[in-house]
């Protein structure tokens, strides 16, 4: 009977003995969210045209994105020489 714990004692070691050799996998990182986008959001394509309308929080509500607006118009020319 002092066969079977000496197995048993002799099976736990060589598995500890070879786990410590094991490599563990690296786990990928998520790659950054783009520009603009809203944390913990899911873009929505409501009209299926290939282009997002909106997005869904996690509570599941929807927000339509808001028309972009048009650049600010470029500054007044300076006021110099005989006429300024």
């Amino acid at each position: 009977m002092r066969f079977k714990p000496l197995v048993l004692t002799v099976t736990a070691a060589a598995a500890m003995a070879l786990g410590a050799c094991s490599q563990k996998e690296e786990v990928a990182a998520a790659p950054p969210p783009p520009l603009g986008a809203v944390p913990g959001s899911v873009a929505a394509d409501r009209d299926g045209d290939g282009i997002i309308d909106g997005y869904y929080t996690a509570d599941g509500i929807y927000h339509p994105n808001a028309p972009m607006m048009p650049p600010p118009p470029p500054p007044a020319p300076t006021r110099l020489g005989e006429r300024g």
